[in-house]
């Protein structure tokens, strides 16, 4: 009996396979060892590179998606014309045998000629250069919230409970107090006659609180820890001016774009780590070029923020449908099926930031006391399978709303119709004076009314 051979279709005539690394890159463009070269990571060592791949005649080019060592490759391969698929490094480890950096690139070279791999996202420039600004100042948070930690601990040691008296130890009264103890003031009657109004706590309660032990070595570290809070609060004020100025060009670059107008929501309440300076409402709604995302229920400034970073308009488009999008943010379930029977059916771990973000929504949707068709959503999968998973449930479906939302062009209409804070308390007012007028009898010329004849 003859031997069969099956062979495979070549899908990229003319590819050439790329393992990146820290220090060096293997670059392979057949299956023979004359085939592979070694190239530095320096830039005249990637125009080298670029030249060998002309001359070989190279078209397509695959490299892995390791670490950020792949993005001056990429963008010197971009700008030489090249055709280029960013690979996860997971699709690429099925060699068999001894693994080496000469089998790896032959290896990714051999599934991209066969078409076997595809590509990763990647958002256009413009956003990326949002998302570099963005992300540090996500950065920067992360650092801030650590200084502030580190200054309620040294109070803590100094005996200084303020945060038992105060919610936030960084808010108006905390830093007030914080500063004047940093000059070194001690009185407690005086460190609580620095109490803003809005405080909960009376200056008596808080007076008991700031009984100090007098140690100057834990003094001397909140002073630094102080100085460090403050200097990264400026420079999160620097990032926010980059992000601004950055958004005000993707804008002013496109003529659609910036025609759109909106009106203010005051209404929606404005964490204090969100950018002060800059106008999201109307920026998110020229960004998306007339699409109001700030109109469904939990969706925070952050949150619409991380979407025009991440992704952006033309991102969210490149994705076929609203289950590729819940897809790519690992929202969707991975069915695995053998002989007809559900072996696994379990969400993909991992997340980003912008999945991060929508997580951040879907669990302020569910914190919400009125009833709306996302919350009652929201209740009714956390009756029957628990918090955690009416999160993850929310997220994807908030994830397909703004899909259809920016793709598709369909507004989101709440059809019950949900009230925000500023929105209930004028209502509430409306009706209380209604029922007075309605107790007492008022007329018009009660209230001093003049109805027009016309």
């Amino acid at each position: 009996m003859e031997q069969e051979s099956i062979s495979m279709e070549v899908v990229n005539p003319q590819a050439a396979g790329i393992d990146v690394g820290s220090r060096s890159h293997w670059v392979a463009v057949g299956q023979t060892e004359h085939d592979v070269r070694e190239f530095g990571v320096f830039n005249q060592d990637l125009f080298a590179m670029a030249d060998w791949l002309k001359e070989r005649n190279v078209r397509t080019i695959a490299m892995e998606s390791t670490g950020t060592y792949w993005q001056n490759l990429y963008a010197v391969l971009l700008s030489r014309g090249f055709h280029l698929i960013l690979c996860n490094g997971k699709f690429t480890k099925n060699i068999k045998g001894k693994k080496s950096d000469v089998m790896d690139c032959q290896w990714i070279q051999k599934l991209h000629t066969l078409g076997l791999l595809t590509g990763s996202f990647l958002p256009d420039g413009q956003t990326e250069e949002l998302r570099t600004y963005c992300r540090h100042r996500s950065n920067l948070l992360h650092s801030v919230a650590a200084a502030s930690k580190k200054m309620q601990k040294y109070l803590r040691l100094l005996n200084f409970r303020l945060d038992v008296v105060v919610n936030d130890i960084c808010g108006l009264t905390g830093l007030l107090i914080i500063r004047a103890i940093c000059e070194g003031k001690t009185d407690p009657k005086k460190l609580a006659s620095l109490r803003h109004g809005n405080c909960r706590k009376s200056e008596e309660e808080i007076a008991a609180a700031l009984q100090s032990n007098g140690r100057k070595d834990y003094l001397f570290a909140l002073k630094q820890e102080l100085d460090t809070y403050d200097h990264l609060r400026m420079k999160i004020n620097e990032c926010d001016k980059e992000i601004e100025k950055k958004l005000n060009e993707i804008i002013d670059s496109d003529d659609n774009k910036r025609e759109h107008y909106l009106e203010s929501k005051p209404h929606k309440r404005v964490n204090k780590n969100t950018p002060k300076d800059i106008d999201l409402n109307l920026k998110a709604y020229q960004m998306f070029e007339g699409t109001d995302l700030l109109a469904i229920e939990g969706m925070s400034f952050s949150t619409v923020l991380a979407l025009m970073s991440e992704v952006g308009m033309e991102g969210i488009k490149k994705f076929k449908t609203a289950k590729h999008f819940a897809s790519w943010l690992r929202l969707a379930p991975n069915n695995k099926v053998s002989g007809g029977k559900v072996l696994s059916s379990k969400v993909p771990k991992g997340s980003n930031r912008l999945k991060i973000a929508l997580r951040n929504a879907a669990n302020a949707i569910g914190n919400l006391k009125d009833s709306t068709p996302l919350r009652d959503f929201f209740q009714r999968i956390s009756f029957r399978k628990g918090r955690v998973s009416a999160i993850s449930a929310t997220t994807r479906k908030l994830a397909v709303i703004i899909w259809n939302m920016v793709v598709k062009g369909i507004p989101y209409e709440n059809p019950e119709g949900y009230l925000f804070l500023d929105q209930k308390r004028k209502l509430g007012l409306v009706n209380r004076i209604k029922k007075q007028i309605d107790k007492f009898g008022l007329t018009n010329e009660d209230l001093g009314l003049e109805i027009s004849s016309n």
